[in-house]
């Protein structure tokens, strides 16, 4: 006999911030920074480059209101270097 259970419940919100900026050395530190300020781990950080030699970043944080998510990314648009940023969110589930 299988106990599978068919409902998922979330539990909190993940914020994701997807960011595009000039490939600099410095602008993965520069995005970081606002998170290092408030105590925040991100639980994801990848970075990647595309052929217009642009930075491609995406940051996830757990457990973080939408609200605070907008703050990060309004001030992540502020960053020199960034060209867009793109804020989202997803569901974690147990």
């Amino acid at each position: 006999m299988s106990f599978l259970h068919s409902r998922v419940e979330a539990t909190s919100q993940t914020a994701c911030f997807s960011v595009v900026g000039v490939a600099d050395p410095n602008l993965l530190h520069r995005l970081l920074e606002p998170f290092a300020k408030r105590g925040l781990i991100p639980s994801r950080v990848h970075a990647d480059t595309d052929p217009e030699d642009r930075l491609l970043v995406d940051i996830q944080v757990g457990d973080m209101d939408q609200d605070l998510a907008g703050r990060i990314g309004a001030g992540l648009r502020q960053v020199i270097g960034v060209e867009l940023v793109l804020v989202s969110s997803k569901a974690q589930c147990i």
